[in-house]
């Protein structure tokens, strides 16, 4: 498979008109990465990061294992993670926002990741087995998912997205809904 601008753009179309979460989505984009900034959001915005995190998944990921996460994002007290976010949202250094990000409970590198996608989208992108798989099957990544994805992982698949994106001349969501649609196929 070869990531070009016209397969790209045809299925971030695909994912906009049949994923039942895009609209909720676009919405979240358009909001959260003000609402972060200023840290003018509550404790339902920031859950509903880590729910959509596992929940986009449509009930492929395992429901019990599902809520024990989303349960322990819960034990977090809500001004740390308020502090933590905006925080994160005005510091430029990507090892420093993940570490921050992770120190919460029931955050994960992945989950971190989403995290900086709605904080940023135009500088970040969701990190997920589906995504990665996809960009290493297209030659884009040596290197199968991880089992436990690191910052350092993290950083080569946010890099690999950053530069196939500028190549295809998309935006990090657009080329994050392609992602998504093409390893359906």
């Amino acid at each position: 498979m070869e990531l070009t601008h016209s397969v790209v753009q045809a299925r971030a179309e695909e994912y906009q008109q049949e994923e039942p979460l895009y609209t909720v989505e676009q919405e979240q984009i358009d909001l959260l990465p003000k609402a972060f900034a200023d840290g003018e959001f509550g404790w339902r915005d920031a859950e509903w990061v880590v729910r959509w995190y596992y929940r986009r998944f449509l009930g492929e990921f395992p429901n019990a294992e599902r809520r024990e996460l989303e349960e322990q994002f819960g034990r977090n007290d809500f001004e740390t993670v308020r502090e933590t976010i905006v925080t994160v949202a005005s510091t430029p250094d990507l090892d420093e926002q993940v570490d921050r990000l992770t120190a919460l409970e029931g955050v994960d590198v992945p989950v971190a990741a989403a995290f900086l996608f709605f904080i940023d989208p135009d500088e970040y992108v969701v990190l997920g087995e589906r995504e990665w798989t996809v960009l290493r099957e297209a030659g884009e990544l040596d290197e199968p998912y991880p089992d436990s994805p690191s910052i350092a992982d993290y950083e080569r698949y946010l890099e690999r997205c950053r530069s196939v994106a500028d190549r295809l001349e998309c935006d990090l969501w657009t080329l994050y809904r392609a992602l998504w649609r093409l390893w359906k196929e």
